[in-house]
């Protein structure tokens, strides 16, 4: 899959890691929903879960699981955030510039914050934001608040994130003449 950025494609497989090759996880219940269904039998229960991994050193992920009970679905949504992790590039203990997304109705702001700002952010974006390993960041939250999308509108927003580095590179200029 591949994201257009402008004129030039961002590939989301360049920044795909392998959940096995990382050490201890960490993991966040962001949302745990009851749905229910109706068949000819009557009611069915079932819950729906949304769950963001980290490691807290730049990797994370986000996966949906749903099931007839709360832990299972909880499991299946860590398996699925395992498989979607991504490496996010950070500079320092901030993301490198700022970037506002868009993910269905949810919209997602990150700016770059000095140093002992903290996460000022709300509950979805922030349950992203720290399994990623960025302690210093300022968000807002804009349109929807559904926990999904939010959580979705994050990631897509850190997937898009480039260092100076990778700026340089495309230009074909020096990391010099970027920064300033």
């Amino acid at each position: 899959m591949e994201l257009a950025k402008g004129r030039e494609k961002v590939s989301l497989s360049s920044r795909r890691v392998d959940a096995d090759t990382l050490g201890e996880l960490e993991e966040k219940v962001v949302s745990i929903n009851p749905v229910s269904k109706t068949a000819k039998g009557g009611r069915t229960r079932s819950f729906a879960a949304v769950v963001v991994v980290g490691d807290g050193r730049g990797h994370v992920g986000a996966g949906t699981g749903k099931a007839k009970e709360i832990s299972d679905a909880i499991r299946k949504a860590v398996d699925d955030a395992k498989k979607s992790m991504i490496a996010v590039p950070l500079a320092g203990h901030t993301i490198p510039h700022p970037i506002t997304t868009r993910y269905g109705g949810a919209r997602v702001l990150l700016r770059p914050a000095s140093e002992g700002t903290g996460v000022i952010a709300g509950g979805a974006v922030r349950a992203v934001v720290e399994a990623a390993g960025v302690r210093d960041v300022l968000t807002k939250s804009l349109g929807s608040s559904n926990p999904l999308n939010v959580v979705r509108a994050t990631m897509k927003a850190l997937t898009e994130l480039r260092t100076p580095e990778e700026i340089a590179g495309t230009r074909g200029k020096a990391v010099q003449e970027i920064i300033g």
